[in-house]
C-alpha cells in the first residue's frame, strides 16, 4: 500500500453492476464503454476516486466478459485490494468463481458486494452461502444503498493490515 493511497480493483461478471457501483461511490467517475446488444458495456476500465478513512482510494473497474482477461491482468498490477461485485438476482456464476479462484491464488484482500439487493428475486444470502467465510456486503449500486458503508468496512480491513 502506497502511503495514504489505496488501489482497489473491482471485478465481476458481465452486468453485475461494477460500473454502477463505482459511479455510486464517485459520481464524477470515468468509463470506457461501448454499445452491445444488451446495452452499454465496459470495454477497458472504469475509474473513480474518493477519500475513505483519510486514504485516497482509487477504484478501477474491469470488464466482465471473458475475452477481456488481458485487461483485468493489466489493471490488477499493484492492487491493494479487490472487490467482486455479484448480481444477487443470479448468484455466483462460473465467471465469479473464476475471478475468485484467481484472486485467492494472488492472496489479495478481497470483499464481495451482493448487488441489486433492491431487485425482485435478489437473494444476497445465497451469495454468502456460496462463498463461506468471505466478506459479503448487500448493496444496491443503482440507488447507492450501503455502497459507502460497504467500501468503508473493506478499507478498514486494508488499513488494519
Amino acid at each position: 500500500m502506497a502511503e495514504g493511497r489505496l488501489k482497489i480493483v473491482v471485478f465481476g461478471s458481465f452486468n453485475a453492476g461494477k460500473s454502477s457501483f463505482i459511479q455510486a461511490l464517485d459520481p464524477r467517475s470515468r468509463h470506457i464503454e461501448a454499445s452491445s446488444e444488451e446495452g452499454p458495456t465496459t470495454v477497458a476500465f472504469d475509474f473513480g476516486r474518493l477519500t475513505v478513512r483519510d486514504k485516497a482510494v482509487f477504484l478501477f473497474g474491469t470488464p466482465g466478459q471473458e475475452r477481456f482477461e488481458f485487461v483485468r491482468q493489466i489493471i490488477s498490477r499493484g492492487m491493494d485490494g479487490a472487490i467482486i461485485v455479484v448480481d444477487a438476482t443470479t448468484g455466483v456464476d462460473a465467471m465469479t468463481r473464476h475471478l475468485y479462484d484467481q484472486l485467492k491464488a494472488l492472496d489479495v484482500p478481497l470483499a464481495f458486494m451482493a448487488n441489486k439487493c433492491d431487485s425482485p428475486g435478489a437473494v444476497p444470502e445465497a451469495v454468502s452461502h456460496a462463498l463461506p467465510g468471505e466478506m459479503v456486503h448487500p448493496i444496491s449500486a443503482r440507488n447507492g444503498e450501503n455502497v459507502h458503508a460497504a467500501l468503508d468496512a473493506f478499507v478498514a480491513t486494508l488499513t488494519a493490515r
